[in-house]
């Protein structure tokens, strides 16, 4: 049996079940040893400082900002500025660059780490948004890739960090050879490591995950390959462990509401017990807390607040018995106040 980026890692566990080994703490990407191999996928639009925080408090030991346009981190620092808000409790943390222009994106990632210490920076590769389409950026660089490489061998040649590249597996159709060598080219370029969401960019976020896409890029790379996509458990995680050989995973969509599947993920896959189903009161609990780091950390109109803290109410009733009475009840809400009655109503 053959393990390939053995020098990448720092334990490894014997599964209960067929002969598999796992890494599940430690990565080596480039020169910075990252303490963990689950990483909290940067989240547009939600990964903000307080989700982080709470996430962090539930086991993510490793997060992301949200994605920042290289074109708003120069010429629009006031938002993005609120993106990089964070708190010293919120380290080891990573940011992720959008673009395609490699000066533009070289002079965006060297204000990004003047800002926050990093011990890396991604390039998104990934996003399937249609305006970030329209600007030939994200998921459309895996239709121009030549761009891509000369965005990252700009990056990587330049920068004091490494440098990682966050890819999918195809634009509109899967084809493991061709996201296969475009993982290599991605290497030799300067990469560091891959993070790879297992969908195409025209499957958004539907359909299955293609392990097998993900498998194919870990075995042409010599460099960190970490798979995401539909971890929405620990059994989940494990079947992308298992499935492609992938050195960590990152979850995104899976923590909406459910901080603690970080904690789960790690429990199960060291001993292979499944976590008991978290109680209502708990929930109660963790939202709570969730919405005063909203009104917290938030530096935004008291209205904007309160879409935050309603999107935060939606993710963590939604397996609560009359959810949907809950929900609407939110969405009516106008403040902080009325935000947290309802909740201690449940």
């Amino acid at each position: 049996m053959e393990f390939r980026n053995v020098p990448n890692f720092c334990l490894w566990t014997l599964d209960p079940g067929p002969l598999t080994l796992y890494n599940i703490w430690m990565l080596k990407i480039g020169n910075k040893k990252i303490e963990t191999n689950i990483f909290l996928a940067p989240l547009s639009g939600c990964s903000d400082l307080a989700f982080r925080m709470i996430a962090r408090e539930h086991g993510a030991k490793f997060c992301f900002f949200e994605m920042v346009d290289s074109h708003s981190m120069i010429y629009n620092r006031k938002r993005t500025l609120s993106i990089l808000k964070t708190d010293e409790k919120d380290r080891p943390i990573a940011g992720q660059l959008l673009g395609r222009d490699p000066s533009i994106m070289l002079e965006a990632a060297l204000k990004m780490l003047e800002l926050v210490d990093m011990p890396f920076i991604d390039i998104n590769c990934a996003c399937p948004a249609k305006k970030v389409i329209k600007k030939k950026a994200g998921s459309y660089l895996l239709k121009d890739t030549e761009s891509l490489y000369k965005v990252v061998k700009k990056l990587a040649s330049s920068l004091p960090v490494p440098v990682t590249v966050k890819l999918r597996i195809g634009f509109d159709k899967k084809d493991a050879g061709e996201i296969a060598e475009t993982a290599k080219r991605c290497e030799s370029s300067g990469a560091a490591a891959i993070f790879v969401h297992g969908r195409t960019r025209e499957q958004g976020y539907r359909g299955d995950i293609d392990h097998a896409s993900i498998k194919a890029i870990k075995d042409a790379v010599g460099i960190p390959v970490i798979g995401g996509g539909n971890i929405f458990s620990p059994e989940l995680a494990k079947k992308m462990f298992t499935e492609t050989g992938c050195d960590g995973i990152f979850v995104a969509r899976g923590a909406f509401g459910n901080p603690w599947i970080f904690n789960d993920i790690e429990r199960y896959i060291k001993t292979g017990r499944l976590p008991s189903p978290v109680s209502a009161e708990t929930r109660k609990e963790v939202l709570e807390k969730h919405l005063s780091y909203i009104e917290t950390y938030k530096e935004m109109r008291p209205a904007s607040r309160v879409n935050c803290m309603r999107k935060a109410v939606i993710w963590y009733v939604k397996s609560l018995p009359h959810a949907s009475r809950i929900r609407d009840t939110a969405c009516r809400a106008r403040s902080y106040e009325e935000m947290v009655d309802i909740v201690d109503k449940i």
